[in-house]
């Protein structure tokens, strides 16, 4: 079953990741059209993350669980090994529960590109009517394809954006990896990436209104 939280299951040589438990996620289950990502026919996906980074490192890790592999229950609070209560009760609301799939439409939600110099956003080259559109979407999401808690694959959202988050989840990486805080190499061409889910976690998690995590 796909759920957010629930008992953490990791192959025995994987140590437990510095990020709280979000969600598994059986690829088995999935339908074969409802994504165009390239993933897995089987297993499972294990998504970790916080409500946000210290810039300039990323806060989340996604692990593959081959089908048939060995797995053992782990501490879903290792991650906190001090046992802080602050972060212990913003884990407390982090969703728990079945996750219920649907295959539905995602539009691009930005408009602008970054440049490095005044006024440091400039609109996105060779789409002059993309904020426009981007407006128009937004006033008739709701009714056509409304926003979900967790969303695999798809184009990256967040509540108020006009660059892609994509690019800057990108920009965010290169510059940890150049911090020597993220293994590399990297490619610093967001060509060369992909969305492969968001989490809405502003929604649930106290503390952390309006955060989106991206992986």
């Amino acid at each position: 079953m796909d759920r957010f939280g629930g008992p953490l299951m990791l192959p025995v040589d994987v140590s437990v990741p510095d990020d709280p438990f979000v969600a598994s996620v059986d690829l088995s289950a999935l339908p074969a059209d409802a994504s165009d990502l390239p993933l897995p026919k089987d297993g499972r996906l294990l998504f970790f993350a916080w409500p946000e980074s210290d810039y300039p490192s990323p806060a989340g890790q996604v692990i593959y669980v081959p089908a048939g592999t060995t797995v053992t229950e782990r501490d879903g609070h290792a991650w906190n090994p001090r046992g802080i209560e602050q972060y212990r009760a913003m884990f407390d609301s982090y969703p728990q529960g079945p996750m219920r799939w649907r295959a539905d439409l995602s539009l691009p939600c930005h408009w602008a590109i970054e440049i490095p110099h005044e006024p440091w956003s400039a609109a996105l080259p060779g789409h002059p009517l993309a904020k426009e559109l981007v407006q128009a979407w937004g006033e008739t999401q709701d009714d056509i394809a409304p926003s979900e808690l967790f969303q695999l694959g798809g184009y990256a959202d967040e509540e108020v954006v006009h660059l892609d988050p994509l690019d800057i989840a990108v920009a965010t990486v290169t510059d940890a990896v150049k911090a020597g805080s993220w293994e590399g190499p990297v490619s610093a061409d967001s060509a060369d990436w992909v969305l492969l889910a968001d989490w809405h976690a502003g929604r649930d998690v106290t503390g952390y209104e309006g955060s989106t995590v991206h992986w």
